[in-house]
């Protein structure tokens, strides 16, 4: 059984868990995918377009169902798999593996950003953009760290921020169905805020250049007192900075709306089968083993991915890892979700390239420019910049 996946340190000692109870109708063999993200879909992409049999259970991305879909590169999932994947599972998640109404992945792990903030600092988290901007610039004014760590550069983390002010404000990127641009007066303001942002003042040199890393080491560092980011960085504060750790605390991301909840646009990796596959039922029945209660558990602990089966939160087990385990949640059963569309790939593009530099946005001519770009991207039609 041919297991086509991200690297994740723990994850195989998750295979040997499912093969031995599988008791010999199957073997999972785990085949580690690049790093990245691109690389990752560049290898599944190749070898689907090509009909190949060797592929049988795939980690997608959350952005690719779509696309996957729409190619018939995997199986809908359907009967007692589909109920199966379905118990017990987030919403939000959920809706990352559905395409055209119907289910195509099973949710193995999610994520969502958090403000971290530092509580030697502010006495409160910000409630909104604003007032973590003006707090950052009081801190600036006392000569305090003041820095609002931030991943600015041009790639999917850019869209991610984006995303996220946009469904916080209540607004559209494209229609329902994933095929009409939209940008409405929501992805507007979220330019607007993002445009406020760039020219506050209040993030680190290296913002339009910095990635996930970028951010939590800058942080981590006692530069800033702000950061927007994956709770990945919690574990390598303790580790590297014990000090500053202890001072660090969290909150859901601030709003765009004054007393509106914000909606932290989700992550993670959905388990898919191959449409290619010469063994579909045992592959199907593989892949939730794999994304089991217990083993979603065992890799939120060891790997640090949040689990998208809602009753493993309560697990007492995870309390030493995750602190934040109940902000998480909240975040998780109200989130923002990246527009599902076979041209995800294409509409990330675009939206990076028009988001970078954020200080460069002009909100109704940037507005303009994305709905030509983003219909050309759903329709095949353009040149990707």
């Amino acid at each position: 059984m041919n297991f086509y996946y991200a690297p994740e340190e723990n994850l195989q000692q998750v295979i040997d868990r499912c093969n031995e109870q599988a008791d010999g109708r199957y073997r999972i063999v785990y085949h580690k995918l690049p790093r990245d993200a691109d690389g990752q879909r560049e290898q599944m992409v190749r070898r689907l377009a090509a009909g190949d049999t060797g592929m049988d259970v795939l980690g997608l991305d959350v952005t690719w169902t779509g696309e996957f879909a729409e190619a018939g590169w995997i199986r809908e999932w359907t009967g007692e798999h589909k109920a199966e994947a379905e118990r017990g599972t987030l919403r939000g998640p959920l809706e990352t593996a559905t395409w055209d109404g119907k289910l195509y992945a099973a949710p193995k792990n999610t994520n969502v950003q958090l403000l971290w903030y530092r509580a030697d600092l502010v006495s409160e988290p910000p409630q909104t953009w604003e007032e973590m901007i003006s707090e950052a610039q009081r801190l600036k004014r006392e000569g305090k760290p003041h820095w609002i760590s931030f991943t600015g550069a041009q790639y999917e983390g850019l869209y991610v921020h984006y995303n996220t002010l946009v469904e916080s404000a209540g607004g559209r990127i494209l229609s329902e169905d994933g095929r009409r641009a939209v940008v409405d007066e929501g992805a507007v303001r979220a330019l607007e805020v993002l445009r406020d942002f760039g020219n506050a003042g209040v993030t680190s040199p290296a913002m339009n250049n910095a990635k996930e890393d970028d951010a939590r080491l800058e942080f981590q560092s006692g530069q800033a007192a702000f950061q927007l980011n994956w709770p990945f960085v919690y574990p390598s504060m303790q580790e590297n900075n014990p000090e500053l750790a202890a001072k660090v605390r969290w909150a859901r991301l601030p709003s765009v709306v004054p007393g509106e909840p914000s909606k932290s646009t989700i992550g993670g990796y959905n388990l898919a089968i191959s449409e290619y596959s010469t063994k579909p039922e045992l592959a199907f029945e593989a892949a939730l083993c794999i994304r089991s209660p217990e083993n979603q558990k065992f890799s939120a602990i060891n790997d640090g991915v949040p689990p998208t089966i809602e009753s493993v939160y309560s697990d007492p087990d995870m309390d030493a890892e995750y602190p934040m385990k109940e902000t998480i949640l909240e975040a998780l059963k109200d989130p923002g979700v990246r527009p599902v569309t076979p041209a995800a790939q294409n509409v990330s593009t675009v939206l990076s390239n028009a988001l970078s530099p954020v200080s460069a946005i002009d909100p109704q001519r940037t507005a303009e420019h994305l709905r030509q770009e983003l219909q050309d991207a759903l329709d095949s039609k353009g040149v990707m910049p």
